[in-house]
């Protein structure tokens, strides 16, 4: 089998790519741009936008990690076509990153890409993730680092956490094996957690306060398009932080260690293993 991985670098993407490479399976890491490196794993250049890509990316590849690119929010027009091109190049299982409560948030783009899958005739399995862990060191670590500041739209609302490694590792099962052919799992963590209860375990981490600001959606909005965030991205996030403020996003699953055979990663390991992102410099 040949594994075409989208999002190869992303936050999941490296770990499914590097998983696979010491499994010793052939993987596709797709980019967007020509010349970037995944390690070991043969990399080619691809874009859900761009039909010229296509074809040396998914010829001879007989599954597929998909993954949602932040800018894309009309997936109908920018992600269906290229999934209906990987079907007729022979590709038949794919594993897509979706997100926790997709099936029941016409608002995310997650939604369609769930529906059209099950119709399609393929192996499919949805990875609906937690909210990543790592989406603090990453998309917020800048305020954190330097305002002191978790700043989204989530009130007082529970988020079950998870992390990017273990959402990952749930997907390279999926894509190697049979168990979970058109089966959705919700990988989490083990505790749903407030985003001050959150900064409040970054705080201790670091040894300084780190709060908790949540913001209405306008001014969220203007808070995010300030910072540079793209308009489309910007409403997928008001989207996600909007099923947190009422709890949507606060449900805790077994799937991790029922997959995995293992505990998932803790919001403590998370905060040390990456508290590099969050340092004054």
């Amino acid at each position: 089998m040949t594994v075409l991985v989208t999002g190869a670098t992303g936050r999941v993407g490296r770990h499914v790519v590097s998983e696979l490479v010491e499994q010793g399976l052939p993987v596709r890491a797709a980019h967007r741009q020509v010349g970037r490196s995944s390690g070991t794993a043969s990399s080619v250049a691809f874009s859900f936008t761009d039909p010229q890509t296509w074809r040396e990316a998914m010829r001879g590849a007989t599954s597929m990690f998909v993954m949602r690119p932040p800018q894309i929010s009309d997936v109908k027009k920018d992600m269906l076509p290229a999934l209906s091109a990987a079907r007729e190049y022979g590709i038949k299982r794919m594993v897509l990153l979706s997100l926790q409560g997709a099936e029941r948030n016409p608002a995310v783009p997650h939604h369609a890409l769930e529906r059209w899958l099950r119709d399609s005739g393929l192996e499919w399995t949805f990875v609906r993730a937690g909210f990543f862990m790592q989406n603090l060191s990453t998309t917020h670590a800048a305020e954190i680092r330097d305002r002191g500041q978790i700043i989204v739209p989530a009130g007082s609302g529970r988020t079950s956490f998870v992390d990017a490694s273990d959402v990952a590792a749930v997907a390279v099962r999926a894509l190697t094996g049979d168990t979970l052919v058109r089966r959705a799992v919700t990988p989490t963590g083990a505790q749903a957690l407030t985003y001050a209860e959150a900064a409040d375990l970054l705080s201790a981490e670091l040894g300084r306060t780190i709060d908790y600001t949540s913001p209405g959606p306008v001014a969220f909005w203007r808070h995010r398009r300030a910072l540079g965030t793209p308009r489309a991205e910007t409403a997928v996030m008001l989207a996600l932080y909007s099923a947190c403020r009422f709890d949507l996003a606060a449900g805790i699953t077994h799937d991790v260690q029922d997959v995995l055979g293992r505990e998932p990663v803790s919001f403590d390991r998370f905060a040390h293993d990456e508290r590099e992102a969050w340092l004054v410099r």
